[in-house]
């Protein structure tokens, strides 16, 4: 009798448990997501447990600091990031699709900085899944840069650190001046003026 009983457990009761973690962990990314886009490193992760709808145990059982959680948030945000870049390498317009790449990149800025300003506040690895997820973001931007290069979209003398130290500059620029959408678009005009051939 108590076999079926232990069975029904780990194949009824068993998978809806993991189902359900899986969908807490999303939910809290999701939430902490927002939470510390907006709030950096004042953002606290009791906000983040109440407004997924989950006990603060239930967050430090998935992330067991906080600094555990916003690498996981940061993370989950450059892959996205990527996985955006990536969707644009067979664009029929490469010049276009590497300049609204830009544009994107320098619109999400602001939360992105400040999830990862909490990050390093956080006592956060500067060196750790994060960094590793913003390079292949990097090498992503790289692709489409060249492609750009190559249908003369781009002029063929800039080279992808000094085209990405303007992207990171421009976003931060646009991050913590707090530009509105008109000012940022003029500010993108004239950068997008000096990368593209006369």
């Amino acid at each position: 009798m108590s076999t079926p009983v232990g069975r029904q457990q780990t194949e009824g009761g068993g998978r809806p448990q993991r189902a359900d973690a899986r969908t807490n962990r999303a939910r809290i990314l999701e939430i902490a997501d927002e939470v510390f886009g907006k709030g950096g490193e004042s953002a606290a992760t009791e906000e983040v447990a109440r407004r997924a709808g989950v006990g603060i145990a239930t967050v430090f059982r998935h992330f067991p600091t906080k600094a555990a959680l916003l690498e996981a948030v940061l993370v989950r945000r450059f892959d996205h990031l990527r996985e955006q870049a990536e969707a644009r390498l067979d664009a029929p317009d490469p010049g276009q699709a590497f300049l609204d790449l830009f544009a994107h990149l320098v619109a999400d800025a602001a939360t992105k900085i400040a999830i990862a300003e909490a990050l390093l506040d956080a006592g956060g690895d500067g060196d750790g899944p994060a960094a590793q997820a913003s390079n292949g973001l990097r090498r992503t931007i790289g692709v489409l840069l060249q492609r750009a290069q190559r249908a003369g979209a781009i002029r063929a003398d800039v080279e992808l650190p000094e085209v990405y130290a303007l992207l990171v500059g421009t976003s931060r620029a646009a991050a913590h001046a707090h530009l509105d959408e008109e000012v940022r678009t003029r500010m993108l005009t004239i950068v997008f003026a000096g990368l593209t051939p006369p």
